[in-house]
């Protein structure tokens, strides 16, 4: 497994390195993007080898040691012993992403459902949840998308995670989402349900090819709405893009311009294509990213309650946890490695 071959990491990593440092690399912003992106996850790769040498290393000599002076290093031992476990469970999750796409960025939409302003709000929640994880596990994070809500909360929003694995770890989150709580948005103050979805797609590289007719693109532009500065609002810069044969919309109003919102749309578009195709192949609808379920609430994948009492469970892998706080400020760690072992057993 490449993972753990260093020979071959090195090869990769000189192999780009040679590309990196040939005239005229730096013109292809995006291919320089792409490029850099790969080197820096051969390098996190080879670290965690690295690291877990030592760690192997560090434990023999303990071992040696304490065979020497008995008990006065147990306490040394144990504490080099628990951290190799560690390593060794992050490294055994790693090893769970192991489907064509794991190792891609991803891709990350939210929508509400029906609802208004609470199922918005919990939308927005959502997107905090997750931009707490990817920051907290070192991913970047680039907002492709954004559609707020008019009183409160968001109407959609699409995002690029950026960073090793992230798709394979995010996959699982893909599908309906459901919250209980008494709604801050109730003069009443009664209990509510809302629901919002959560899309998880690859970003496809570009030497993978789907076939798109342009004939069969509708392009719509118009002036971007969300955050990036005043110059959003001047020109028709933002880009919407409808699949006619497949009913599929993306849109992207992040870049400055309508060239480059385009182009990040085509990307999307493609990647939306990709795993319709990949579903259409298969004979079970959760072939790529996750148990894809339609977007009929009731479908939740994962509950939230606040109220009458404290619980967020995943009703795939039954994974409960009752502290909801740790989890909106994204720890989702658990709940990823509960369904990486419910899907790799099924």
């Amino acid at each position: 497994m490449i993972y753990f071959d260093r020979e071959k990491l090195l090869q990769n990593k000189k192999e780009i390195e040679a590309e990196m440092a040939a005239g005229g690399f730096w013109d292809d912003k995006e291919n320089a993007r792409q490029k850099s992106q790969q080197l820096d996850r051969i390098k996190k790769r080879m670290q965690v080898i690295n690291q877990l040498e030592e760690k192997f290393e560090e434990a023999e000599i303990y071992l040696e040691l304490a065979a020497e002076e008995g008990e006065s290093l147990d306490s040394e031992l144990k504490a080099t012993l628990t951290e190799l476990e560690r390593e060794l469970e992050k490294l055994e999750l790693k090893l769970r992403l192991n489907e064509p796409y794991d190792d891609h960025n991803a891709i990350l939409s939210i929508h509400p459902g029906a609802g208004g302003t609470e199922s918005q709000d919990w939308a927005q929640m959502l997107l905090r949840m997750y931009s707490r994880w990817a920051e907290s596990n070192g991913y970047e994070l680039q907002t492709l998308d954004f559609n707020p809500g008019e009183e409160a909360g968001i109407k959609s929003v699409t995002m690029m995670v950026s960073g090793d694995y992230a798709y394979g770890y995010l996959k699982g989150e893909k599908g309906v989402h459901r919250l209980v709580r008494i709604s801050p948005f109730d003069s009443s103050g009664r209990r509510h349900t809302s629901f919002a979805s959560v899309d998880v797609m690859p970003e496809i590289d570009d030497d993978i090819e789907v076939d798109i007719d342009e004939n069969d693109l509708k392009i719509d532009t118009y002036r971007a709405s969300g955050a990036g500065g005043q110059h959003v609002n001047k020109t028709d810069s933002a880009v919407r893009i409808t699949h006619q044969p497949t009913g599929v919309v993306v849109q992207c109003q992040n870049e400055r311009s309508q060239h480059k919102n385009k182009a990040t749309a085509m990307k999307v578009l493609t990647a939306k294509l990709l795993e319709l195709k990949e579903e259409a192949q298969a004979e079970k609808i959760d072939e790529l990213g996750g148990e894809h379920k339609e977007i009929a609430w009731g479908s939740q994948i994962r509950s939230y309650v606040f109220h009458p009492y404290n619980l967020i469970k995943d009703h795939r892998t039954d994974f409960e946890e009752g502290n909801v706080d740790k989890v909106m400020d994204g720890y989702l760690d658990e709940f990823i490695e509960a369904y990486l072992k419910y899907k790799s057993s099924n």
